[in-house]
């Protein structure tokens, strides 16, 4: 998945239960969080207040209407369900818009975290540090709403569809592994020329990383995620990033680690990255 700003158009790709508020989430959490307003031996740009990052435009599904102050998308859900762990309420917590290459240079951040759905990597912990994964990213496949493939609900009935494939990432061995296609996948140079290959009719649909399905549905006309499915190695975690050397990085992963261990963090993903964000699980 590619580490780049996230775009606006197909040039680069970035690097998936009823609705509760937001409010009714951090007082939950915040009960059982054992904290009260714990910045005493956090290492914050702004003592009292946790302020996060995440660069533009604030796209679905990892934030909702463009605005990560409403606790809404995954991602903003997650930071705010963070904080709580943390001790900070919700009015203690703060956004500043960061471009992705400048979150993710070395030197000083005007961040304590930055969350954007950033894939984790040895090259990347050169510059900053990383938290421990959030979130395991799942292959999807993508196809248009004309398609043949439109309505197709399980991997068995993708057997018989011509399916395309970035050369780079996972998307070949997980066609072969997974749904091992009557056709060979066709394989393209990139994105772009994968998705120009699934408008213009040649594959009925493009097996991509969920943050890389995504943003073709930002910018493809009339593309959805068909579905998502895991199984295929190796995979991609998304981690927090933090300026390098700052210890924040632990109590973060302290968090992470209860959020997981009281289900929360798979039910904010459930809520936001699967059906009901329209990228049901094919089987």
């Amino acid at each position: 998945m590619p580490l780049s700003a996230r775009p606006r158009r197909l040039g680069v790709f970035a690097t998936v239960s009823a609705l509760a508020t937001v409010s009714a989430l951090l007082v939950a959490l915040t009960a059982c969080s054992g904290s009260s307003n714990g910045d005493g031996d956090l290492n914050l740009v702004h003592q009292g207040r946790l302020t996060f990052a995440t660069s533009a435009p604030m796209d679905t599904p990892w934030f909702a209407d463009g605005q990560p102050t409403n606790g809404r998308g995954f991602e903003s859900a997650l930071a705010y369900a963070l904080a709580a762990k943390l001790g900070f309420s919700a009015d203690q917590v703060r956004w500043t818009t960061v471009s992705r290459n400048d979150a993710l240079a070395a030197g000083k951040k005007n961040f304590d975290i930055d969350i954007d759905h950033v894939a984790m990597s040895p090259q990347l912990r050169e510059n900053v540090d990383q938290s421990a994964g959030y979130y395991t990213v799942p292959q999807t496949v993508v196809a248009l709403r004309t398609s043949r493939i439109a309505q197709v609900t399980t991997l068995a009935g993708l057997r018989d569809a011509k399916l395309g494939v970035p050369a780079t990432g996972n998307g070949q061995a997980t066609i072969t592994k997974l749904i091992a296609p009557v056709q060979e996948p066709a394989v393209f140079t990139d994105t772009n020329e994968a998705a120009e290959a699934l408008e213009n009719g040649p594959i009925d649909g493009i097996v991509v990383d969920f943050v890389t399905a995504f943003a073709l549905t930002h910018t493809l006309p009339n593309a959805f995620i068909l579905g998502q499915f895991f199984g295929a190695e190796p995979v991609d975690q998304l981690g927090m990033v933090f300026e390098k050397g700052n210890p924040l990085a632990q109590s973060v992963n302290d968090a992470l680690a209860r959020l997981r261990e009281s289900g929360d963090l798979l039910r904010i993903a459930g809520q936001w990255l699967g059906a009901e964000a329209g990228a049901p699980a094919l089987q």
